[in-house]
């Protein structure tokens, strides 16, 4: 059964990529209409690409049908991103209305019904829009490349299509928010924009990327998150053991050796200090004093 769906998918999508090609949008409408009855998963979504075929339609048609069906199709493709393990039930049981000799009275209720279920799940998944205002427009050159870049690094990976994000807009509302914070394109702006660049297309942090498509980091969020914030789990823990190991060491040189305030610091003047003595030379040879200072963390060697 998924590898017939997996056809069917292709032969639609294929249709609608030459109707984009040739900006000829008659048929659309059907296709959508097929499409909108054959059962989703986030595998069909990746494997297909369909969700770009759709996006390619819903941007060049000019019939307003058209429009509201394609983004109704990618709004209900979005929580498969959310729930993998839901892919069957987001296949639409209230779409099932094709129009095939059904009375007027039922597609109406079911029209109804389907839309008054997938309101909060719309509402859920589309916090951006209803939270966010649209990037205003700009003809600054370095502005301008800015946001192309960070459209392209949304791009990285297959999410998008899944999800159906519109990346252009995304990338230009981080964008807005960088310069709205520093208020030109010095070197600051775009350091800070490059440090987006790089975090979002890493593929080992697909989470980061992901989470700014759905909605669920905003733009303002991420035009601000510190390195720390935007490193994958791995790195993280990384960071996390590297400081664990620098504070046992720390302990280890504070705490190891014996205590003495014979010695005098030769940067602090201290002498509040811990010794070590070890034997580096041959056995007739006196050992080797090594001397820590407790107040600046100076450390030498007394022979």
């Amino acid at each position: 059964m998924g590898k017939k769906e997996e056809e069917e998918i292709i032969r639609i999508a294929k249709k609608m990529d030459k109707m984009a090609q040739k900006k000829n949008g008659a048929g659309a409408l059907d296709l959508l209409k097929e499409l909108r009855s054959v059962p989703m998963t986030l595998e069909l979504l990746q494997s297909t690409r369909i969700g770009m075929s759709v996006n390619a339609i819903r941007k060049q048609s000019t019939d307003e049908e058209v429009t509201s069906l394609a983004k109704s199709l990618i709004k209900s493709w979005k929580k498969l991103l959310d729930e993998p393990g839901g892919g069957d039930t987001t296949t639409q049981t209230t779409p099932v209305s094709p129009s095939q000799g059904s009375p007027e009275a039922k597609e109406e209720s079911s029209s109804s019904n389907s839309s008054s279920k997938s309101e909060p799940t719309e509402v859920a998944t589309n916090q951006l829009i209803n939270t966010f205002p649209r990037a205003p427009s700009t003809t600054e050159p370095i502005r301008l490349k800015c946001r192309e870049m960070l459209a392209n690094a949304l791009q990285t990976g297959d999410d998008y299509i899944a999800i159906g994000a519109d990346c252009e807009e995304l990338g230009a509302q981080i964008e807005e928010c960088i310069f709205q914070e520093f208020k030109n394109t010095d070197m600051k702006y775009k350091n800070r924009v490059r440090s987006r660049i790089s975090n979002l297309k890493d593929m080992k942090n697909p989470n980061l990327r992901r989470t700014v498509l759905c909605g669920s980091v905003t733009p303002e969020r991420m035009a601000k998150m510190t390195a720390e914030e935007m490193a994958s789990d791995e790195l993280k823990e990384m960071r996390k053991n590297l400081t664990k190991e620098a504070v046992r060491d720390h302990q280890m040189a504070t705490t190891g050796g014996t205590q003495t305030d014979l010695f005098t610091c030769g940067k602090c003047k201290g002498k509040c200090c811990t010794y070590t003595q070890v034997q580096t030379r041959s056995a007739d040879e006196p050992m080797t004093t090594f001397v820590f200072c407790n107040q600046c963390g100076n450390r030498w060697k007394f022979c």
